[in-house]
Formats: C-alpha cells, structure tokens, sequence
C-alpha cells in the first residue's frame, strides 16, 4: 500500500502573550480556542491546528532568505482584505 501525508498536523506559532494573542485570532480571524493555558493556547483557524506558544521577547516566525530579504513562515489568504487589515491596525501590536 502507498503511503501518502494526509495532512499538515499543526503549525506552531510564538506569542508573547497567550491571552492576547488567542483573542485577536478569534476577533480577526474568527478562529476557534480550543485549549488555553498560560503557556499555550491551541486554536482551529481554517480547519488547521495552530498552537500559540509563549515565548520569549526575541522569538519571531520570520527568517531571512539567502538575499537578506525578511520572509514570513505563515500567510494567511483572505476574504476582505481592507476589512482586516482595517481591524487590524485597530488592534495592539504586541500579542
């Protein structure tokens, strides 16, 4: 039998505040909070599993590339993008 992957189980994502953090997913994202605790929150975004990880001030999901350029590990596609980027320059920038 071949095997295959069936999915991407979950992405892993730093935060600085749990709390905050999960709440803005909710709001802007309409994610779901499945699991939170102080350390981690787990959220259902889009039919995929994200867990919030606190961690420490410096951490970020970002790398640079091979020319220097700034390159993000998750994007999200949206519906209505002016609508949340409106929102989200609303929010706190810290989460």
């Amino acid at each position: 039998m071949e095997q295959k992957l069936i999915r991407v189980g979950t992405t892993y994502l730093p935060v600085r505040n749990v709390d905050r953090a999960a709440q803005w997913y909710e709001e802007k994202l309409s994610a779901t909070c499945n699991y939170k605790d102080q350390d981690k929150a787990i959220i259902d975004l889009a039919n995929h599993s994200v867990f919030l990880m606190k961690a420490k001030e410096s951490e970020r999901s970002y790398f640079y590339t091979a020319k220097g350029e700034k390159q993000f590990s998750v994007t999200f596609e949206v519906d209505g993008l002016k609508q949340l980027h409106g929102s989200i320059n609303r929010y706190p920038k810290a989460v």
